[in-house]
């Protein structure tokens, strides 16, 4: 009889497992085949990049927990595998697994900056601020070769159209050039992800994004060139990297992060399998104390959707975590987030071939 192979995790991914999504009719199951398969190693899993071929690249929300309307995404599917991404359940849609798929097979957007252009000369587009990375990491490994990222912040500068970014990367730096000279216009600020300053924790949970350090490097490297730069302390998982929060907050301060924000873990659909299996291969002693706690946060479920809870949860631990953060802010003299509000009436499309001459 074929017995289920023990879980093994892949060097440098996140995911455990590749179970199919949520749509798919079929359930795929690991098996020793009794030829010694379940002895070996796992195979190295490469990353798989195809074209997403998008027509439209401005996606928009009406979420009151969000703090913008409009978003870009230049990738679908990320290669930094973080296990706790709320992102991953989104790779179903395309009939790929919100596992190992998720993290190796990416799909970009390379004519993302021509149909950027197209959305901003409509008549009747009204400028807001634009966000970069909401979903997945606008800086993950393939956008150091494919330059779309870049692409799209180019578009932007001409266009003067304000920009906000959320990473875990170092290699925005590469970009400091076109984020500077917004940031002199209120056009553009940035905010580095930290979600623990444990570099071992991190290899584990984030496998392919940058270390700890440097994003702390980022950190003082935006804020040297004058861009304004926050801190996301985030996800904040209970019992694992809580204990960090007051840490990360009071090194990105000093790295010169000028703002500062936080969640909560987020495990909705397909999350709360992967993110268990993630516990009981790497911290199995902890794993039913870090759901429980997740669990009394939203009402005794592991995840709750509800706008205004999904982000921060409720319940006394969840005040807890909020009382710290606000504590934590007041000392180290973080400044509330409209202090950097970007300026979305500098926007203006700028000139191309045809256009007629201004008389004046």
């Amino acid at each position: 009889m074929d017995m289920p192979v023990a879980l093994q995790p892949r060097k440098g991914r996140g995911a455990v497992t590749n179970d199919t999504g949520r749509f798919e009719q079929e359930r795929r199951v690991g098996f020793d085949d009794g030829w010694g398969s379940a002895d070996a190693e796992p195979a190295p899993l490469s990353t798989v990049l195809s074209v997403d071929a998008t027509r439209t690249i401005i996606a928009r929300n009406d979420s009151p927990d969000i703090g913008f309307d409009r978003s870009i995404n230049p990738y679908r599917g990320c290669e930094h595998g973080c296990i706790y991404c709320y992102a991953r359940p989104s790779h179903a849609y395309l009939g790929l697994s919100p596992g190992l798929d998720f993290e190796s097979r990416i799909f970009y957007k390379p004519n993302a900056a021509a149909l950027l252009t197209q959305e901003l000369r409509k008549k009747g587009y009204t400028a807001k601020p634009l966000a970069l990375g909401s979903n997945t990491d606008p800086y993950q490994p393939a956008e150091r070769r494919l330059k779309i990222t870049r692409s799209i912040l180019e578009v932007l500068r001409d266009f003067r159209h304000p920009v906000t970014i959320v990473t875990k990367s170092a290699l925005v730096q590469r970009d400091i050039d076109i984020l500077a000279e917004m940031a002199r216009d209120r056009l553009a600020v940035v905010t580095v992800s930290v979600t623990t300053l444990d570099r071992a924790l991190a290899r584990h949970m984030e496998p392919r994004a940058a270390t700890p350090e440097r994003r702390l490097e980022t950190i003082a490297a935006l804020a040297k060139a004058g861009v304004p730069v926050g801190v996301l302390a985030a996800p904040m998982i209970p019992a694992l990297n809580d204990r960090e929060m007051e840490d990360i907050l009071t090194r990105a301060r000093e790295a010169g992060a000028k703002v500062a924000g936080y969640t909560l873990l987020r495990l909705p659909l397909e999350l709360k399998a992967l993110f268990k299996e993630w516990l009981e291969e790497h911290v199995p002693q902890r794993a039913s104390h870090v759901l429980s706690l997740v669990a009394q946060c939203h009402g005794g479920k592991i995840y709750d959707s509800a706008w205004s809870k999904r982000m921060t949860g409720a319940g006394p631990y969840a005040e807890m975590l909020a009382a710290r953060f606000d504590r934590a802010c007041r000392k180290l003299g973080f400044t509330a987030r409209t202090t950097h509000a970007l300026d979305t009436t500098l926007f203006r499309a700028p000139p191309q071939r045809g256009d007629q001459l201004a008389l004046f």
